[in-house]
C-alpha cells in the first residue's frame, strides 16, 4: 500500500481538511528549501549580502493588492469647482457630492482640491498627519504614451483591460511579455543574503501562492489569519490515541519510489516551518484592536509576523494580503462604501500596531489593483479601465501629498483613451522601483528587479524614482 494511501485510509484528523493541510504544506514546505540551502542561495544570490552591508537593520513591505480593480476615482476624487464638475458630469450616478466627501490637506500646487470617499476617515486621518500619501494615475506602461499613440496601438501593455493581464503586470512589472515571475520575488533574490539566519522564507503570503513573491529561487510561506498550518496528528491537541505514533512511523520511513519520498520530505519541511513561526509569532502580543473583517484579520497576521522578524532571523520581508472583490460593474456605491471603509479601518489598526511593536519607521505597505476603471457608468456601476489611484501608508512616507500628475476627470481629455479609460502618467515601474530602492536593491540591480525601469527613470541618476519614501 502507497504512502499516500495508508495516510487516506487512516482518515482525517478531527478538525483538520486533509485538502487545507496538503495544499499548506506544499506551500509552506517548498518555503523551507531555502532554510535547508542556505549557503547554496547565498552563492547563487551573486554576493546579496556583500552589496547589502551598509543597509539598515529590518525593513518590510506590505502588498496590500485589490483584486479586481479598484474604481480608485471614486476613492480619491475632486472636490471643488471645475474640477468636480468635470468629474460629476463624467461619472454620473457614480459622483460622490461634494459635500460629502472627506477634505485632504492641500495636495501641492499641480492638484486640484481632493477629497476622500467618505467611508475612509480612518485613512484621510494618516494622511493628515502625515503617514499616508496617494500615487495618481499610475498604471501598467511599456513606456510613456500620448493619446496619438494609444489610437495607433503603439507600445501598450499585453492584454490591456484584462483582468489576469493586468494583475499579472502589477505584479511582474513586465507588460509586453507574460510570466509568473513578480518582483518581489526578483528583489528577494537580491536581498535574501541579509537573512543567514531566516527560519521561514522572507515571503510570506497570507492569500496563497502568488506572482508577486514568485522566482525560481524565491518561495513564499504561506499562512492563514490565525497563523500557519500544522498537522493536528502531530500536535498534543487534536490527535486521537495512538495517531501521532502512527503518522510519525510513516514519516519515519525510507522509500524506494522518488515520489513518495519527496511526499514525505516536503510534509516533513512543512511541519518544521510550522514549529519555527508558530514558536516565533505565537509570543508577539498586542493590545491594538484589529476590526474583525476579513483585511482586519489579514493585516493583523502579518503585524504579528512582523513583530517576530528576530525570532526568525529575518531583517528584509515581503507581505502579500489578496483582497478581491473590486470588479464593481455592478453596485459600485453600495460595495465601495462597505470595503473602502473596510480597508480604511484595517489600515489605521496596522499604523497602530506598528507603533505599538516599534516598527512604524520599518514597514511600507502599499496597495495596487488590476487597473483603474472607466470613468462613465454603465447605469450600475464602472468597467474595466486603466490608470488608477493607489496609497502608500507606514513611517517612511513622505505623506500628506499626491504624488504624480493627478489627471483631469473630463471625458475626451488628453489622457482619455475612451469611456474615461485614463492613459497612466506614472508606470508601475516607477512605483514599484521607490519600493525596492527603499527595501535595498541596490540601483545598479534596479533593472533586475524591474527590467523596465529604464523606460521611465535612470536608476543611477541619483535621484528617487517619485520621492514618496524617505
Amino acid at each position: 500500500m502507497s504512502l499516500t494511501s495508508r495516510i487516506k485510509s487512516s482518515g482525517n484528523p478531527p478538525g483538520l481538511s486533509r485538502r487545507h493541510f496538503l495544499g499548506q504544506a506544499a506551500c509552506a514546505g517548498i518555503s523551507c528549501t531555502p532554510v535547508f540551502s542556505t549557503l547554496l542561495n547565498l552563492a547563487l544570490a551573486g554576493n546579496a549580502a556583500a552589496q547589502s552591508s551598509n543597509l539598515p537593520g529590518y525593513r518590510a513591505i506590505v502588498c496590500l493588492f485589490l483584486g479586481g480593480g479598484n474604481d480608485s476615482f471614486n476613492m480619491l476624487c475632486p472636490r471643488s469647482g471645475e474640477a468636480h464638475a468635470a468629474y460629476a458630469a463624467s461619472r454620473q450616478g457614480l459622483a460622490h457630492p461634494m459635500d460629502k466627501l472627506l477634505p485632504l490637506g492641500p495636495a501641492g500646487d499641480h492638484h486640484p482640491e481632493l477629497g476622500l470617499h467618505p467611508a475612509m476617515p480612518e485613512l484621510k486621518a494618516l494622511f493628515d498627519a502625515g503617514r499616508a500619501a496617494f500615487i495618481a494615475n499610475v498604471g501598467s506602461l511599456v513606456r510613456p504614451v500620448t493619446l496619438a499613440e494609444y489610437k495607433t496601438k503603439t507600445s501598450l501593455p499585453l492584454g490591456l483591460y484584462s483582468h489576469s493581464d493586468q494583475s499579472e503586470q502589477w505584479m511582474t512589472a513586465l507588460p509586453n511579455r507574460r510570466s509568473d515571475n513578480g518582483w518581489g520575488g526578483r528583489a528577494s533574490d537580491l536581498l535574501r543574503g541579509l537573512n543567514p539566519d531566516a527560519k521561514i522564507s522572507m515571503n510570506i503570503s497570507l492569500s496563497g501562492i502568488n506572482t508577486f513573491q514568485s522566482t525560481r529561487q524565491s518561495f513564499q510561506y504561506c499562512i492563514t489569519p490565525n497563523g500557519s498550518v500544522g498537522m493536528k496528528s502531530l500536535e498534543s491537541k487534536g490527535a486521537r490515541p495512538g495517531e501521532s505514533a502512527a503518522v510519525r512511523s510513516l514519516l519515519d520511513q525510507q522509500y524506494k519510489s522518488l515520489f513518495e519520498q519527496t511526499y514525505v520530505e516536503t510534509t516533513e519541511n512543512a511541519i518544521e516551518a510550522h514549529q519555527r513561526f508558530s514558536a516565533a509569532v505565537n509570543p508577539v502580543k498586542m493590545n491594538t484592536v484589529f476590526p474583525d473583517t476579513r483585511t482586519g484579520r489579514d493585516l493583523r497576521m502579518v503585524a504579528r509576523a512582523i513583530g517576530a522578524h528576530s525570532a526568525l532571523g529575518l531583517r528584509r520581508q515581503t507581505f502579500f494580503v489578496n483582497r478581491g472583490g473590486w470588479d464593481h460593474h455592478n453596485e459600485v456605491i453600495v460595495n465601495q462604501n462597505t470595503m473602502l471603509g473596510e480597508v480604511s479601518a484595517a489600515l489605521a489598526a496596522f499604523m497602530t500596531a506598528m507603533d505599538e511593536l516599534g516598527t512604524a519607521n520599518d514597514v511600507v505597505l502599499f496597495t495596487a489593483s488590476d487597473f483603474g476603471r472607466t470613468l462613465t457608468w454603465n447605469g450600475r456601476g464602472s468597467d474595466h479601465g486603466w490608470g488608477g489611484n493607489q496609497l502608500v501608508l507606514g513611517g517612511p512616507v513622505k505623506g500628506g501629498k499626491i504624488y504624480g500628475r493627478y489627471p483631469s476627470l473630463a471625458l475626451k481629455s488628453d489622457v482619455d483613451a475612451g469611456q474615461g479609460r485614463l492613459i497612466p502618467t506614472l508606470s508601475v515601474d516607477q512605483y514599484s522601483a521607490e519600493l525596492a530602492l527603499w527595501l535595498g536593491v541596490s540601483p545598479r540591480d534596479l533593472s533586475t528587479v524591474l527590467p523596465n525601469i529604464g523606460a521611465f527613470h535612470d536608476p543611477l541618476s541619483g535621484q528617487p524614482p517619485l520621492g514618496f519614501l524617505l
